[in-house]
This record gives structure tokens, sequence and C-alpha cells, in this order.
């Protein structure tokens, strides 16, 4: 089969990846001159245990499978990569109910080895720490991304798949049982495939809207949600990812560390209504009021602007958090059409179980009427 995979975020490159594995002959059309130069690059970098998200849901699911498929992708690739565990604490006693319930949640979602704490046991772990309550996630970790992607796209280049980069895809016409698409860029032109996979992160709804066949009721909204880091000039305060109770549109400015052991702050959530990749230093006033209150002894003038990603939503402020949507040929009714909106996090980490369904997804027969 003549597969197209739309963009070479993380995410693209695993079900790129996973095709090329099952004997397909795969392509992938990537707007931008290098892969994962959009949410894939601007994210936190962590492996994600499965803690917050609704049990059964698609993050829940793709997540604690995912991140399984990671730590053995990462383990026979050689990417770099550190378990190092995570504490989600909570500052005040009328927040540990929600604490609990959290707990509970991960239980339920089948995330493994998690504990609850005591604070004097989370804070004889993290001396710098201040808390009431916390529990310990060992499994959570953090990832060389760009590493991760490389070694997919080696991956797909090894079974004689191609990415071809400064290729727009601008729409998808109908061609009996196949599609023909049409390029725009230096090269443009018309192909033809026999599937299609829409993973094109913030361009994934206009290009749905582009495509013949495709039912436009089904394209859901974007919404922009910007986070902004901000990187510490010191020495790390902490051995393991720091994170508060859960916020709206995420999981609050945490503390993370990169595989060199420095130490940065963020995401927060700004909601945005275009691309704007800028750190406002201004903002770094309700970081330090929203730190110290885990880290007290966070010094002034110690946080430096680092970079911000922009999560690609499909609710807006005051909504509840949607779930992924990967709309499926047996859902929408167009054969080999496969549509992903809203991976934004655990995408990274659920990358290589969405994967296993997409690509299982193309090969299912039709259901007989």
């Amino acid at each position: 089969m003549q597969v197209l995979v739309v963009g070479a975020g993380i995410v693209g490159l695993a079900i790129a990846r996973e095709a090329a594995l099952k004997g397909h002959d795969v392509t992938v059309a990537e707007a931008a001159n290098a892969v994962g130069t959009g949410t894939s690059s601007r994210n936190s970098e962590v492996i994600h245990a499965g803690i917050y998200y609704p049990t059964n849901s698609l993050r829940a699911r793709h997540c604690v499978r995912g991140r399984r498929l990671l730590y053995a992708y990462c383990a026979s690739h050689g990417i770099p990569h550190k378990k190092l565990g995570k504490f989600l604490i909570v500052t005040k006693d009328a927040d540990i109910p929600l604490l609990e319930k959290l707990f509970a949640l991960a239980t339920a979602n089948g995330v493994e080895n998690l504990a609850m704490l005591e604070a004097k046991e989370a804070i004889r772990m993290e001396p710098e720490l201040t808390c009431v309550a916390a529990f310990h996630s060992p499994e959570t970790g953090i990832i060389d991304s760009h590493r991760a992607m490389l070694a997919m796209r080696g991956d797909l280049e090894d079974r004689g798949g191609m990415i071809a980069f400064n290729t727009p895809v601008e729409r998808i016409a109908r061609a009996g049982a196949a599609f023909d698409v049409h390029y725009g860029g230096a090269q443009a032109g018309i192909h033809r495939f026999d599937a299609v996979i829409n993973s094109a992160g913030h361009g994934a709804q206009k290009l749905a809207a582009a495509t013949e066949g495709y039912p436009r009721e089904r394209v859901p909204k974007h919404v922009l949600a910007k986070g902004n880091y901000f990187s510490y000039a010191g020495r790390a305060a902490f051995s393991r990812l720091i994170y508060p109770a859960p916020v709206p549109g995420g999981l609050g400015i945490h503390v993370t560390l990169d595989l060199a052991g420095r130490m940065r702050f963020g995401p927060d959530v700004e909601w945005i209504d275009k691309p704007d990749y800028e750190v406002d230093p201004k903002r770094a006033a309700s970081f330090y009021s929203y730190i110290r209150q885990y880290w007290p002894r966070l010094p002034d003038n110690s946080l430096v602007p680092d970079y911000a990603g922009i999560r690609p939503k499909l609710t807006g402020p005051g909504e509840p958090a949607a779930d992924f949507i990967v709309d499926l040929p047996r859902d929408h009714g167009v054969a080999r059409l496969v549509q992903l909106f809203g991976i934004e996090s655990p995408g990274l980490t659920s990358s290589l179980s969405l994967a296993q369904d997409v690509v299982a997804a193309l090969e299912a027969r039709p259901a007989k009427a």
C-alpha cells in the first residue's frame, strides 16, 4: 500500500515508521525543512506515566501503553533518556482530596509503582520542597526527543520510506479508491496514494477541511494555548520532576530537568489568537509567585526566559479538556483515511502506541454491510 503521512512531528514519524515496518511504501510530507519543528520540539521532553487522564480515554490508554513502548524503544535504539520519577504535590490542606483523586485515577489507569507520601517523607527525599502531601511516580522520565525522532526517521528510511521536506500539502482529492494529493512548494505537483494519515499538528484542521469526501462537520475547532518556559540560572535544586496540582489548560508550572541536569520551569497557559513563540520576560513575576508555593527559597532574579511551545488544543478557556481525536475510517466512512486532531500532551509519550492503532486501522478490512 502506498501510504502518505502528513507531518514529521514525533507522532507522524512514529506512524510512518510503523507503516514501513509493516511493509508499506511510505512517504512523509513535511512543510518545514526538518523533523519536529513544531510542538514536538517545544515541550518538556517528559515521558509521562499516565496520571491525569480519564480512565479509558485515548489519552490514558495510549499514554500508559506508549510509555512502556517508548522506554523499550529508547533502550533498543540508544536514545538518551532517564527514568527520574516525579512528585505530584499540593501545598494546601484543602487540595489533599484532589491529590487523592489523582492517585486513584492513576491507579485505575494502570500506572505502576505509585506511592502516596506524607509531607515529611517527600521533603526527606527532596529537601528543598515545601508541600503538605505528595505522591511519587517513579515511572515518569525524560527523553531526548530529537534523538527519538531521528531514530524513527532512520527506521523509516531503512525500510525504504522517505521524507519530503519543504512540501506543504494543500488539498487532497478522491481518485476512486485512492487519493490525489496536491503539493505546494518548489516541487509543487500531484501524487497518488492508497492511504493518507493527517498528522499535521497545528495544520491538521486546515488540511482536513481541504480533503474531498471528509465530512466538514467532523473538523473540530483549533485553539492555541501557549506555554512559556523559564530556565533557572543556578544549580538544580531537585533531583526529580516536581508537579503541582494541574490547572485549567495545563499541568501547572512544574520543575523539569534535562538530561544534562539543568532545571527549568513551565509551562504556564497563555491563550493566544495567532502563533507567537516569544517569551515575555514580564511573565516571570507570575512564575516567581507560583513556584515559591512549593520552593520558597527560589532566589530573586534567577529565572531567565527560555522558550515557548503552543499546544494544539480542541477546547478553550473554561471548557473541559478534550481527548485526542483519532478519526478512523470506521468512524467517518472514508476508507484508508485517518485524521488526528488535538494531539498535545501526552502525545510524545503516546506516539508509538498511537502509531500501532492507526496502522492497524488502515489495514483493517471494511465491515460487510
